[in-house]
């Protein structure tokens, strides 16, 4: 086996790695506030999400074009086989961090500040252009658009329920975060599931095994569906906490209207503009948003700021593990 197949089968072990880490990183992000309200139980929650999760990642690709063909551009051989392994290990890094300290932090910003990091270590070619218009700007505008969707959607929810007896409505909408947590996992999987695909794509064009105007292969599809599946089913509990309990104590119609809100916002992005917008940073403002609805001071903003500031740190953090990443593989393979 010669050093480049090596390599870009390497690549895309590493790849999936990152992609089951996103999965359990980002598990909370589908059935938190169903798990919260009590309207699944965790395991029936985490099953539900692996099944939609993989179903979402066969939906389409256009995320996975802007993450494979819109962000850097990679040196063909070894070396930018290199480039591409050393922002995964960025990526993988930042998640591992944010996990620990169960703070909900953007897999898919991880993956792109690593890409970033790893370009800009070894001099390669970054199209800021698409930086900026596929991730900075759906960046900022995803968690304002899922917070103020939130909260109409709750307001909503408020007006046309003012008459209906507490107890059944919250029934009700138990039964119905079901569906909206489908919808969300659903979405989890065609956003995040695609963004691996396209790292392995990157890695397939690089490594010389398809051109970059081919289709994204079945194989890489399944297997990228497959990985983010069984992280999913791992769970990721203590973000899991952090999203259910933390920022505020969700009731089933809250946690609907949040639910019904982030999934409408990443069906859009994904399918209107092929934007790679961030699950974590989409559902965590819409929990914001309805809990605002009720007071400003029923939302833990403590704890709402440190998750901001981890949102901020996401792209530079990764792409400086990244960037150095690059510098020690370089040093090892070439």
């Amino acid at each position: 086996m010669d050093l480049s197949l090596a390599l870009v089968i390497g690549v895309v072990v590493v790849a999936l790695i990152f992609d089951y880490t996103n999965g359990f990183h980002d598990a909370a992000n589908a059935i938190a506030t169903s798990v919260s309200t009590r309207a699944l139980t965790p395991r029936a929650a985490l099953f539900m999400a692996a099944a939609m999760n993989f179903l979402g990642a066969h939906l389409g690709t256009q995320v996975a074009s802007t993450v494979g063909k819109g962000i850097i551009d990679a040196p063909q051989g070894s070396h930018g086989l290199v480039i591409v392994c050393a922002g995964l290990i960025g990526a993988i890094t930042w998640n591992m961090v944010t996990w620990y300290f169960g703070l909900p932090s953007s897999s898919s910003h991880a993956l792109i500040g690593g890409l970033i990091g790893s370009a800009l270590a070894s001099t390669s070619v970054i199209h800021w252009d698409g930086v900026v218009d596929k991730v900075v700007i759906p960046m900022i505008l995803s968690p304002l658009v899922g917070f103020t969707l939130a909260g109409a959607i709750m307001i909503g929810i408020l007006w046309a329920f003012r008459r209906a007896h507490p107890g059944r409505a919250n029934r009700g909408f138990r039964h119905a975060q079901t569906l909206s947590a489908a919808a969300m996992a659903l979405g989890h999987g065609l956003q995040d599931a695609q963004k691996t695909m396209g790292v392995i794509f990157l890695a397939l064009v690089v490594g010389g095994h398809v051109q970059e105007n081919d289709p994204i292969p079945q194989w890489v599809i399944l297997a990228a569906a497959t990985a983010i599946s069984l992280g999913t089913y791992a769970g990721g509990w203590r973000i899991m906490r952090t999203l259910g309990r933390r920022i505020i104590a969700l009731d089933p119609p809250q946690g609907f209207a949040a639910e019904a809100a982030a999934s409408t916002v990443l069906y859009g992005a994904a399918i209107g503009f092929g934007a790679p917008i961030s699950t974590t940073h989409t559902i965590t403002s819409a929990i914001m948003g309805v809990g605002a609805t009720k007071r400003l001071s029923a939302v833990r903003w403590g704890v709402a700021g440190n998750i901001v500031t981890a949102w901020i740190l996401t792209i530079p953090a990764a792409a400086l593990v990244a960037a150095l990443s690059y510098y020690a593989l370089h040093w090892m393979v070439e």
